[in-house]
């Protein structure tokens, strides 16, 4: 655990129970300006922030906090308002070009997004909006100055930061621009208070962005336990998949560009089949996303790198599918492949091993504290496919050890549920509005 682990602690129970009595915020606006938490998850760059938004507004949503998604308009066909569930209003805001703008480009764009935001608040009384929560640093730069116009407080999650990421880049992959790195230290001296998804996060932000420790909060990211579950277990998964019984199926599930590493499990596969060319018959390597960000550059690049590897035979390319089918897959699998070079939490990790599949990941980010090394599953330091395919191996030696350790981790997957969460947050909240109350009243300390 990070060594800022102390100062970073979720609060105890009667703390909790004492903020809750405090003015807990009745409507918050939540920016998510680059993605629609409408769009689906592994496509363009919707990825587990859309289920973070999603699921995290509708427990709040639930416990009686209401929850308006200002997200970018990127079709003209879509309404201005749509209802994703009681207490819960997703705003299109009109913001450059519908189509084919690319998330580097955003930035230009910020000023019309603010515009309609602010255009959305004028219809309504003062005061109607308690809270301002974005998400990513295009988000927090629109909520910096709605905060400020509203006089609301600002709760803000990186979800990534550019530091990090460039710090951890594969290769030929691009670095995050200047700019973004301002641009997330100006919101970081901004907010009332930052989420940090680990405490390794909040270390991060301390660390690279001089965060000040008394204003980060630890909250860990959920699962939805109703749809990731064990359920009729991975004999039926298979049937249903069309996948065989017998079968070593290691899954990639998620994004594919550089960042996430699907290549490093293709080239594990590539060294465990030279090494054992009889598993061959009986290896199934589902690669289930779309390309995203910089994979965008070469859309089948990973199609033509399975060919040279000589392994394309065992790997089946298929395109996002929905949460539902997406927790058939997970039960399907023997493990579940996460080489990433960088994860601020690797929600597909829980997600998984709630549904009882064991995840064989880096040992990088969040990813440390969403599996249990050698109880729920593996951890690999570094990107060497050498060390992927021993994991890889000791599954196909040993038939047993993926229901062994996927019943640990549905065990462990069921401490991260998304009413947890929920609550968590809405601590952060009141937190928030109470040091914002404090700082109008004493704006010069």
């Amino acid at each position: 655990m990070s060594q800022y682990a102390g100062r970073f602690g979720r609060r105890s129970a009667s703390a909790s129970s004492r903020l809750r009595l405090h003015r807990r915020p009745r409507r918050v606006a939540m920016l998510s300006v680059h993605t629609s938490p409408l769009h689906q998850p592994g496509t363009g760059d919707a990825g587990g922030m859309n289920v973070y938004i999603v699921e995290l507004a509708q427990c709040l949503a639930a416990i009686n906090i209401e929850v308006e998604i200002f997200t970018r308009a990127t079709t003209a066909s879509l309404p201005p308002t749509v209802e994703l569930a009681p207490g819960v209003l997703v705003r299109h805001v009109d913001a450059g070009p519908y189509e084919g703008l690319a998330k580097e480009e955003l930035p230009a764009q910020l000023c019309a997004f603010t515009h309609g935001v602010m255009q959305a608040w004028a219809g309504h009384r003062p005061g109607y909006y308690d809270l301002v929560h974005s998400h990513y640093w295009l988000s927090g730069h629109v909520g910096w100055l709605a905060a400020q116009r509203w006089g609301a407080p600002l709760v803000h999650a990186m979800h990534t930061m550019a530091k990090v990421k460039n710090a951890n880049l594969a290769d030929g992959d691009n670095p995050e621009p200047p700019a973004r790195v301002i641009g997330e230290t100006q919101i970081v001296s901004a907010a009332d208070r930052l989420i940090a998804n680990t405490a390794e996060e909040a270390g991060e932000l301390v660390r690279h962005y001089d965060a000040d420790p008394a204003r980060v909060a630890v909250v860990h990211p959920g699962v939805n336990l109703e749809r990731f579950r064990p359920a009729d277990g991975r004999a039926a998964a298979r049937a249903r998949l069309g996948l065989p019984q017998d079968a070593l199926i290691p899954l990639f599930a998620g994004r594919i560009q550089p960042l996430k590493a699907p290549d490093v499990l293709l080239r594990a596969v590539a060294v465990l089949l030279d090494e054992r060319p009889e598993l061959r018959s009986r290896m199934v390597v589902p690669v289930v996303g779309g390309p995203s960000g910089s994979g965008l550059a070469k859309p089948e690049g990973l199609q033509k790198l399975a060919a040279r590897l000589g392994v394309a035979d065992v790997v089946r390319f298929r395109p996002p599918v929905g949460q539902e089918q997406l927790a058939d897959w997970f039960r399907a699998a023997s493990v579940l492949v996460m080489p990433s070079y960088s994860e601020s939490f690797g929600l597909v990790a829980i997600e998984a091993q709630a549904t009882g599949t064991p995840v064989l990941a880096a040992a990088v980010g969040g990813l440390p504290v969403a599996v249990r090394d050698g109880e729920t599953g593996f951890l690999v330091q570094g990107h060497d496919p050498a060390g992927y395919a021993r994991v890889l191996r000791a599954f196909a030696d040993q038939p047993h050890l993926a229901a062994e350790l996927g019943a640990k981790a549905a065990r462990h997957a069921r401490a991260f549920g998304w009413n947890a969460s929920a609550a968590a947050t809405a601590d952060v909240y009141t937190a928030a509005t109470q040091a914002h109350r404090r700082r109008v009243r004493s704006p010069h300390g």
